[in-house]
């Protein structure tokens, strides 16, 4: 893989480190904003990047590179992926993929006529622990209740309450407590279930943005409680609860860090089987095969699984009255 990487924030500062231990990508380009290009060329220097770039058309010029890694504010996702795909590049986006499920569906047909890969960006779907999970439900017969708690104060709530509206709590930019946070927990369960029958969104809202809220999923026979905040904080777990035994997510679902499997009979068993540190790892190196293996069958998979998620999303959106971009 050959990649370009658009922005420069703490996602990219984050990505950075991890992604020199994958030696088949080679981060060819950088796309920076031109208040941020000494940041970039410090990127550039410390990871051996081959060019920055401030010029998007430029980039997407670059024959070089295959495939471009979406990383900007969640309103951008949309606009930078669509080009991205007309300029015959593979797309690797971060979450939420894009605001409303319409533009995934015009992305993902847009890809598709272009034999291109399109993929999301969501490290839990790829992490080892999870995969345990799902492989390990059968242990919990029939499945009743899954509740996710993942609540984390921003420093950013502060200054919103003071007045001041920065893009985490921007409607216009995507903000907010259900895309940042309470994402993860829909991608995760969406992951174990499906779609679910009925979607519902109790949300504490200021300033046209939810800060927290509670979300409901229905399934025929499981209740589901999603809870994202940050305005608020709690310990951050989720469960899953069925008729022989329990399975306890011990902390965010965006890492799945460990988990507790609980029998009938009170037996635990401790499990940590992620094979890396990083939380990104997996996912990129994932992408790097289907990628170089043009897996079209897996991608098609995972594009399934991100639109039923944004679908959720704009169910969760519309109950709550809120609009977003």
């Amino acid at each position: 893989m050959r990649l370009g990487i658009l922005g420069t924030g703490k996602i990219v500062q984050d990505f950075l480190p991890m992604v020199k231990s994958i030696p088949a990508i080679e981060l060819v380009g950088l796309l920076s904003t031109p208040r941020s290009v000494a940041r970039a060329r410090e990127l550039q220097a410390t990871y051996r990047i081959g060019t920055v770039y401030t010029d998007y058309a430029a980039l997407l010029a670059d024959t070089t590179i295959d495939t471009v890694y979406v990383a900007l504010p969640n309103s951008l996702h949309y606009d930078y992926a669509k080009r991205a795909l007309q300029a015959g590049k593979n797309v690797i986006c971060e979450k939420p993929f894009t605001l409303v499920a319409s533009q995934l569906t015009e992305l993902i047909e847009l890809a598709g006529r272009q034999d291109l890969v399109l993929i999301e960006a969501i490290t839990n779907q790829y992490l080892e622990n999870y995969q345990v999970i799902k492989r390990d439900l059968t242990k919990l017969g029939d499945l009743k209740i899954i509740e996710c708690n993942y609540s984390q104060y921003s420093s950013r709530y502060d200054q919103f309450k003071a007045g001041t509206i920065l893009p985490a709590f921007n409607p216009k930019l995507g903000g907010g407590a259900l895309m940042d946070l309470n994402i993860y927990n829909i991608h995760f369960v969406v992951g174990l279930l499906g779609a679910p029958t009925h979607v519902q969104y109790l949300a504490n809202v200021e300033r046209n943005i939810d800060t927290s809220g509670i979300l409901v999923l229905t399934y025929p026979n499981v209740k589901v409680v999603c809870i994202g905040a940050k305005d608020s904080t709690s310990p951050v777990r989720s469960t899953i609860q069925g008729t022989t035994g329990s399975i306890i997510v011990n902390g965010p679902t965006n890492t799945v860090e460990s988990i507790t499997e609980i029998a009938h009979d009170g037996t635990t068993t401790d499990l940590t089987l992620n094979q890396a540190e990083h939380r990104m790892y997996a996912e990129f190196v994932a992408f790097e095969r289907l990628i170089a293996n043009h897996d079209m069958v897996t991608v098609k998979r995972q594009l399934d699984h991100s639109q039923a998620v944004m679908e959720v999303v704009d169910q969760a959106l519309a109950s709550a009255g809120l609009q977003l971009g």
